[in-house]
């Protein structure tokens, strides 16, 4: 039965020689790939592709019973989408070029070098994630639905922005590569974070750390632990949270937060998989994945050195930016829908009903927090509530109804035509604030009065000298 994407695919190393697989194994375990199956009878292999779908083959050419040279052609017309590297001890060119026009993905001549070994299946699990990828991507497309809705289940959203992240969360799913979650506070990158951990299926946990405020002594000493006597008060050995995250994810937010010195250290674990704890001189192997979130803009970061490109670049091989609350405003009335509840039932009370004039007030508000901010407002209000079906907005328009009128007035260019040069008297900067404001509202001058942050009587006498 074929593997659902997201689960881990394995190397498949075919021998007769029972040393060259035991040694091959230890060679790829080494370096952090610990999925690896052996065969020693090549007639396996076929049934074994039938089976289940694997990541990518390591085959030699001359073996007993089928040979390599009869089983690549099979696998290239099968199994086209399995990369396959052929490991023999022939030298011979005329080989060598035959099996790469059977469609042989590399070449090696035993004995074969280990990091020539390591480099070349890394780059075919490389190619065989992006062809999985590139399927997944294209079946989620044309039929626009989520194989994996569970993943998601603790955002809240009917955004079709957000829906296209969640489809390509989905199709990098089982990828080991990085994945960089870029957007505002408060727009949840935490929570993307974890699906993308749950979707990938790994057996490990998710483990997020926070690198704000972190000098390189912390920084390295959270990640990778140390010994005991590494430093003073060192009185015993401690793992690392890199050590925790073995097998899963480990989440580091506010990535662009991170020191110079740092930034190198994280690097090299991205590059060689490999990390020191303090005090020791004995490298540790990480297969944990590196998900990374920042609210900050790292191309701005770079083009004043305060980031490093090879860094950035080894982050962002998977990458989404979650849009802000106010460019998917269709999620206002479902999140304020499920904080009332919420609130309403962390505080034991009945759930109150929210105004339309509450929907209206906060569509026209540009939410700087993004999600957390009205879920703060939410339960704040929610708090204050005393009784009635209508839930009591009087705090979130005494928190909002200033800033919303702010931008409202910043957003019109106070030049109309012919007016070139003119600068707005008082009273005709009012009256088009008070233009905007019921524009906004839709007509409603009870909304609008409140985007204006005063009552309604006061409106109304304002309309009237107007």
């Amino acid at each position: 039965m074929a593997q659902q994407p997201g689960t881990s695919l394995s190397v498949v190393l075919v021998d007769d020689e029972p040393a060259v697989l035991f040694s091959s194994r230890l060679i790829l375990g080494s370096a952090g790939i610990q999925d690896v199956q052996t065969l020693e009878d090549s007639r396996k292999l076929m049934p074994l592709l039938e089976e289940q779908e694997v990541a990518a083959i390591v085959l030699d050419l001359f073996m007993p019973y089928i040979s390599g040279t009869q089983l690549l052609p099979e696998i290239s017309r099968n199994h086209p989408e399995v990369p396959v590297i052929v490991m023999t001890a022939s030298q011979e060119i005329e080989t060598a070029v035959a099996c790469m026009k059977e469609g042989a993905f590399d070449y090696l001549v035993k004995p074969v070098e280990e990091s020539r070994f390591i480099s070349s299946v890394q780059r075919a699990l490389e190619l065989r994630t992006l062809r999985r990828q590139m399927v997944a991507l294209k079946n989620s497309l044309i039929t626009n639905r989520l194989e994996n809705d569970e993943a998601f289940s603790g955002i809240v959203t009917v955004s079709r922005k957000m829906r296209s992240l969640f489809q390509y969360l989905e199709a990098v799913a089982e990828s080991g590569e990085p994945v960089l979650i870029t957007g505002e506070t408060g727009t949840g990158k935490e929570l993307l974070a974890e699906a993308a951990h749950r979707l990938s299926r790994r057996r490990g946990k998710f483990v997020p750390v926070n690198l704000a405020g972190l000098d390189d002594t912390l920084f390295s000493d959270t990640l990778f632990g140390h010994r005991k006597g590494a430093f003073s008060g060192a009185d015993s050995s401690r793992e690392g949270m890199v050590a925790q995250a073995a097998g899963g994810t480990l989440f580091l937010d506010e990535i662009g937060d991170l020191p110079p010195a740092s930034q190198v250290k994280l690097l090299r674990l991205l590059q060689e998989r490999q990390y020191y704890p303090l005090g020791s001189d004995v490298a540790k192997v990480s297969d944990a994945r590196i998900v990374c979130a920042t609210h900050r803009d790292l191309n701005t970061l770079m083009a004043k050195d305060a980031f490093r490109s090879d860094l950035y670049y080894r982050l962002s091989v998977h990458q989404v930016d979650i849009p802000p609350l106010r460019d998917r405003k269709e999620d206002i009335p479902v999140l304020l829908a499920f904080f009332i509840a919420q609130s309403a039932e962390s505080l034991g009370k009945k759930t109150p009903e929210a105004p339309s004039e509450l929907l209206t007030l906060l569509a026209n508000y540009h939410f700087p927090g993004n999600v957390r901010e009205l879920r703060a407002m939410t339960y704040d209000a929610v708090a204050r509530h005393k009784s009635g079906r209508v839930l009591a907005i009087k705090s979130i328009r005494k928190s909002i109804g200033n800033k919303v009128a702010k931008v409202a007035s910043g957003e019109k260019d106070s030049k109309t035509p012919g007016e070139e040069g003119k600068f707005p008297t008082l009273k005709e900067a009012e009256r088009r604030h008070i233009e905007e404001a019921l524009r906004r509202a839709g007509g409603n001058q009870g909304t609008a009065a409140a985007m204006l942050g005063i009552s309604r009587p006061a409106l109304n006498r304002r309309l009237a000298r107007m």
